[in-house]
């Protein structure tokens, strides 16, 4: 008993530590919670910035992956892809083309988008050209006597502007090219405002069906209504035109007539002034590069024999 009362007594204390329950196991929870949301917005992005095509294409690749392997098709790494990549060299950004299949036709397309707005504004250009010359005719006290004989209108080639003849009120001396002073003005005041456009211009001339008295054999009409136009064109210059725009200068003769039933109407005596639209320069460009290669292939072919000669 005396060996018992010097034993030691043992006391067990149990500290409690603040927050035993909680500890430092929440940042954990929040960071999957953070990294779980940010993979959430990713897939949200993801599935909004995609077609429904690529959609579809990505659902059908997970549920029969082994298929694109085996027979070809759009892969993930397909250049029409969202996340483009992929094929031999990682770095390409084009992605994989299905072999024996054409590059996309999106440059085309562009190019004929392109075309189509330069043509809209260069139609949009010639009706503003239109509209100032009509413009000057009305505040012209001169020029707008004159109002009737002028016709302007939008063409397949561009803008026409004709002047042409009334019964008591000709452009030119009679079965002449000398141009009336009245007509002059008139030419002057256009060329002016040809220069408002780098647009080219081509002149033609016409005439009724009134014959020469010798017809077709000596100076006919084809004769006058080249000289006329030519002379259209040395008055544009005289007014301010610059004489760099003249395309084409053609006499028609009475081959073209605004009154077909009245061959003999004083209105199809009349000069026709075109500023052409951009398709219609490059047609001509285009008969003269022929003309000039048709040419040198007759010269090719002459060469031989005058050296055999």
């Amino acid at each position: 008993m005396a060996d018992e009362g010097l034993r030691p007594i043992i006391v067990k204390k149990i500290k409690k530590s603040g927050g035993g329950a909680h500890g430092g196991a929440w940042k954990i929870a929040y960071a999957d919670f953070v990294t779980a949301m940010m993979a959430f917005f990713l897939l949200m992005w993801l599935l909004g910035s995609t077609t429904k095509g690529d959609l579809n294409g990505i659902s059908e690749y997970f549920q029969t992956p082994l298929r694109v392997g085996m027979l070809g098709g759009s892969g993930s790494g397909d250049s029409t892809s969202v996340l483009q990549g992929g094929g031999r060299d990682l770095t390409k950004k084009d992605g994989q083309v299905k072999k024996g299949s054409e590059p996309p036709q999106k440059k085309s397309y562009d190019l004929k988008a392109a075309q189509a707005e330069l043509e809209r504004v260069e139609m949009e250009r010639l009706k503003g050209l239109k509209n100032r010359i009509e413009a000057a005719i009305e505040s012209n006290p001169t020029l707008k006597q004159y109002k009737k004989q002028l016709l302007l209108d939008i063409t397949t080639e561009g803008l026409r502007i004709q002047i042409v003849d009334e019964k008591n009120r000709p452009m030119f001396a009679l079965a002449k090219a000398d141009l009336q002073p009245y007509t002059k003005e008139i030419l002057h005041e256009i060329g002016k405002s040809l220069n408002e456009v780098p647009n080219k211009i081509g002149l033609s001339g016409h005439t009724d069906a009134t014959p020469y008295i010798n017809g077709e054999k000596g100076y006919s009409n084809w004769e006058l209504s080249s000289d006329r136009a030519n002379a259209s064109r040395r008055e544009l210059i005289l007014g301010g035109m610059d004489e760099t725009k003249v395309l084409r200068v053609v006499g028609l003769s009475s081959a073209v007539f605004i009154d077909a039933e009245d061959p003999f109407n004083p209105i199809n005596r009349r000069i026709s002034i075109v500023v052409m639209n951009k398709k219609t320069e490059e047609s001509i460009a285009n008969d003269g590069k022929m003309l000039e290669v048709s040419n040198e292939a007759m010269l090719e072919q002459r060469a031989p024999a005058a050296t055999s000669k």
